[in-house]
């Protein structure tokens, strides 16, 4: 296979046949150099991580299951470093190309296996998603894609960033196939009932650029249709930025914790804006903890309240279309913050997600999401086949 958009990790090569007459048989997968293949390197999207430890004797659970059910792996893709970051634009292993906006960044954290997915050099791809890291790289590349319920989907294999946000999810670009890897990682049924009440995020879309909340409207109103009722309301009631700041102290401490001792330990080389942010986590105080985890409890409560059995809820997946590549660390960090304040319910609430692509704004893909209660992924996988042919 020749790498045309750099999206595998340079100088590695990796194919494993699926097993055969399995449900995934004739489908090929890639995974995001985060997730253990036997007797290779999992790098972490740095250069000197893998120097400090053991090539992996077994395969992560995810690509064990994907092989098991007949997927054949074909390469491990480029992650940002140790997985902390958004746009995809790797100090190490270069910025994979996105077919779908040639100029505008992957999105990341899990850039090369959606850059992978979008130029049809594999059917699907594992990344794994924290704070946004599958659910943003889908919209800025018009794939589906899923943040699962946290705990559903075994990270056993994975490298660890925040464990209490971590998942691991995965990308294709059209929802049958979405749909035949979901019901092999789910270890479920994709059922055929839908839910029957659709929530608007009222504040999600007012927090989102005004031409891309005006592109998803017709998204909004076919999934309004296909449901037979929705309501707008308030996602998020002390503000999206509260709940952005809660993750903003959460996940940092945790990355800091998870890395201490290989920092530590090894002095390892690492990009200004990986440095910065664990050096960030690692100020994070006890006050400031006790806080961020009152208000973990208060979202886990809202998003509970607002969707019971038969309601799902959707949002804007990102604030903006991807953005440039090649801007400056001032420049991006704006819209890394806008862009965490419409994901960090993912890792304060655990519930599951999933990018319907379908809209454009000035030729750039854009994501609708829709969110559900815990447990009810393979609901989401439904409305998105659901969506797909009402288009």
């Amino acid at each position: 296979m020749q790498d045309r958009i750099n999206a595998f990790v340079p100088g590695t090569s990796v194919r494993i046949e699926g097993k055969p007459g399995g449900p995934l048989s004739g489908l090929s997968f890639a995974a995001k150099d985060l997730f253990d293949v036997a007797g290779h390197p999992t790098g972490g999207g740095n250069h000197d991580w893998a120097k400090n430890y053991r090539v992996p004797t077994a395969h992560a659970w995810t690509v064990q299951a994907l092989l098991d059910a007949g997927a054949t792996l074909i390469g491990k893709t480029i992650t940002d470093e140790v997985s902390l970051g958004i746009f995809g634009e790797s100090a190490y292993d270069g910025t994979p190309l996105n077919s779908a906006a040639p100029d505008r960044v992957p999105g990341g954290s899990s850039s090369g296996s959606a850059a992978a997915v979008a130029a049809g050099l594999c059917d699907t791809a594992l990344g794994t998603d924290t704070g946004g890291s599958v659910r943003v790289p889908s919209s800025f590349c018009g794939l589906y894609g899923i943040r699962p319920t946290h705990g559903r989907v075994s990270v056993a294999g994975l490298m660890p960033q925040a464990p209490s946000s971590d998942t691991a999810g995965w990308f294709a670009r059209d929802a049958a196939t979405f749909a035949r890897v979901s019901a092999v990682l789910l270890q479920e049924a994709i059922p055929e009932a839908l839910p029957t009440k659709l929530l608007i995020a009222t504040d999600a879309f007012g927090f989102a650029d005004e031409a891309l909340a005006a592109a998803l409207r017709p998204m909004v109103e076919r999934l309004s249709s296909l449901l037979g009722a929705s309501e707008e309301v308030l996602m998020a009631p002390p503000g999206l930025s509260v709940w952005g700041r809660a993750q903003r102290v959460l996940q940092p401490y945790e990355a800091w914790q998870t890395f201490q001792p290989w920092l530590e330990s090894a002095n390892p080389r690492l990009a200004f804006t990986v440095a910065r942010g664990l050096i960030a986590g690692s100020q994070v105080t006890q006050e400031e903890r006790n806080w961020a985890n009152l208000m973990r409890q208060e979202v886990r409560g809202r998003l509970r309240y607002l969707l019971p059995a038969g309601t799902i809820l959707c949002l804007p997946t990102t604030p903006f279309p991807a953005p440039l590549r090649g801007r400056s660390v001032p420049d991006q960090q704006a819209d890394r913050d806008r862009i965490l304040c419409l994901c960090a319910h993912g890792g304060l609430a655990g519930m599951p997600q999933v990018n319907l692509p379908g809209s454009m704004v000035d030729g750039l893909p854009i994501g609708l999401s829709v969110l559900g209660g815990p447990g009810t992924d393979a609901t989401l996988i439904a409305v998105a086949k659901a969506m797909e042919e009402k288009r």
